[in-house]
């Protein structure tokens, strides 16, 4: 009795570090502070956890082999969870956050079939109750744990990111959701194991079919999504397990995902139903669809020279600038300009990147001063007063296309107004479409010029000619 009202309490701590991580992580200033919050939480989580355990004999009568592998669990965990964090790139969080979210997926479906398997001891009057959540919390891990590895699959580039366009896809979608409230009542009148085994088999189908549905330029919200999806996988197994943190955890996780979600879904001018729908009637990029057009180009010398001539300059960063760790060079180059007293600033997509506020992470990382980072909707209505604009590694974000082609894949989401500035200079590889798929006709506007090669490399270029 102590060991567990000990335990109550150090959740009741361990819930309300969750809750400042969660307040920190709002503010760049307080973001680090957030993740020790939220890192002391978890381990007084898992601490007393494991005591309530040893201290109830929970795992003792099994002759210390049930210790054992709870020890050789959280150690194996940790260790990885170590490994790959330190040994990650920034450009490789995106999936690797993914693949994380999969493990929370599994981990629910194997607390449900554990709920089945240990059902016998419920009392009849809660056994009913205990059924559903079985099933719910089984249904809900394996569209997590698919939908998570398909998006790991995209991000990392192991699939293409086009959107899959099965005939009837909606139609699909709806029906699965149809049979699983079907399959639910049935399975909670008669507990058989084959239907758990059919609710299985269908989530998994299920989640993978919505994340490939989705096309790449709504990745971000995808991963913000799944985020959602595993808090509330979380919360079903806390029910499953009678533990009060795993449901506060779930609840804090799965209510923030979804909010976060539905405020980038109107950040691109998307339906939140259709983003979680999988893709509920948007259509595809049209394959093979290619603006035409003459681009000019700029050597280093000339952007330089043009830097240094300008009262104004904005920095659009984007995926490209973390894939060639430019933000180093590109912090350098700011701080350079700065001193001869142009005004820099940064336009921050609220999807620039893989996932939300990747390109923030970038610039605090190479030491840019918070104060100049801005997001799209504080820096839009100043572009047009701009003297030079530098597009580093961002595509989709900055296609006229949104604003001026109703027909375009990404037309009504709102992007960053860079071709109304006075001279626009584009970093890039090529000439190629963006992750989304679709031609960006800012290339071959009369203001802007193309920088073609490495960022990082280019960057250095022009602080070589500065």
């Amino acid at each position: 009795m102590l060991a567990a009202t000990v335990a109550d309490a150090a959740y009741v701590v361990a819930a309300l570090l969750f809750v400042l991580s969660l307040a920190g992580l709002s503010r760049h200033e307080t973001a680090r502070r957030g993740v020790g919050f939220g890192i002391a939480g978890m381990a007084i989580a898992l601490a007393s956890t494991v005591w309530v355990v040893v201290a109830t004999g929970s795992v003792v009568p099994q002759g210390g082999l049930g210790l054992t592998l709870l020890a050789a669990a959280v150690l194996v965990g940790g260790a990885i969870g170590l490994w790959r964090a330190r040994v990650v790139e920034m450009t490789g969080m995106p999936e690797l956050i993914a693949l994380l979210h999969s493990f929370v997926g599994l981990a629910a479906v194997l607390v449900g079939w554990n709920g089945h398997l240990a059902s016998a001891g419920i009392p009849a009057a809660l056994r009913d109750i205990h059924h559903a959540e079985v099933f719910i919390g089984v249904f809900i891990g394996g569209v997590t744990f698919t939908g998570s590895i398909v998006a790991f699959l995209k991000l990392s580039g192991r699939i293409g990111s086009r959107p899959l366009m099965l005939p009837g896809k909606n139609a699909l979608n709806i029906g699965a959701l149809v049979a699983f409230a079907g399959l639910t009542v049935w399975y909670v009148l008669t507990p058989e194991l084959w239907l758990l085994v059919a609710v299985t088999a269908l989530a998994l189908l299920l989640g993978w079919h919505l994340v490939a549905s989705i096309g790449g330029g709504d990745m971000p919200v995808v991963v913000s999504m799944l985020n959602s999806y595993s808090g509330w996988a979380a919360a079903a197994a806390g029910f499953l397990l009678d533990n009060d943190l795993l449901i506060v955890t779930g609840a804090l996780v799965g209510s923030s995902g979804a909010y976060l979600s539905y405020i980038m879904c109107k950040a691109m001018n998307r339906s939140f139903l259709s983003v979680i729908a999988g893709g509920f009637g948007i259509v595809a990029p049209r394959a093979g669809e290619e603006e035409a057009g003459e681009h000019r180009e700029i050597d280093a010398t000339s952007a330089a020279a043009l830097l240094t001539a300008s009262r104004s300059v904005v920095i659009t960063p984007g995926y490209g600038m973390a894939v060639a760790q430019a933000q180093y060079p590109v912090a350098e180059l700011t701080e350079r300009l700065r001193a001869r007293g142009v005004d820099v600033r940064f336009g921050i997509h609220p999807v620039a990147g893989r996932l939300p506020g990747h390109m923030n992470v970038l610039l605090a990382e190479a030491k840019v001063p918070y104060d100049i980072v801005l997001e799209m909707d504080e820096i839009n209505d100043e572009l047009a007063e701009t003297d030079v604009v530098l597009v580093i590694g961002a595509n989709d974000t900055v296609n006229p296309a949104a604003a001026e082609d109703p027909g375009s894949p990404i037309a009504g989401m709102p992007v960053l107004r860079v071709w109304e500035a006075t001279n626009v200079i584009v970093f890039k590889r090529s000439m190629a479409s963006g992750y989304a798929g679709v031609p960006n006709p800012l290339f071959f506007r009369e203001n802007a010029q193309m920088l073609f090669g490495d960022a990082k490399e280019r960057v250095e270029d022009i602080l070589r000619a500065l």
